[in-house]
């Protein structure tokens, strides 16, 4: 299993409809096979997520944040592990939005 705990992530790819951006920090914590995070910078004035660790590495989980413009958003997303040749971690991920728009995208995050 991959551990998560204490790694930071920032993103290097985001779909148009994304708010997270190269500005955007992650960091992540694990408890057995629990994930927890908070995330902030760009756009973002606030997030956490939750979710699980599933047995082959990857996640699933909800997020929550604030915008700078003060706007409320939530979503899902499931993300797959690469090992990179330098032993950090790039994350794949694909992600909805809750809401009435639901809708979806993807993007990239590597560890720092």
């Amino acid at each position: 299993m991959v551990n998560y705990h204490g790694k930071k992530f920032k993103v290097v790819e985001n779909s148009d409809n994304g708010e997270v951006s190269e500005n955007t920090i992650f960091h992540y914590f694990q408890d057995d096979d629990v994930i927890s995070g908070t995330y902030l910078g760009g756009e973002i004035e606030n997030g956490t997520l939750i979710g699980v660790v599933n047995p082959d590495g990857s996640l699933d989980f909800r997020y929550n944040h604030v915008s700078i413009h003060k706007r409320v958003r939530s979503g899902m997303c499931h993300s797959v592990p690469e090992f990179l040749p330098n032993g950090k971690l790039r994350m794949h991920e694909e992600w909805q939005w809750n809401g009435l728009e639901r809708d979806s995208g993807n993007s990239i995050v590597e560890e720092i």
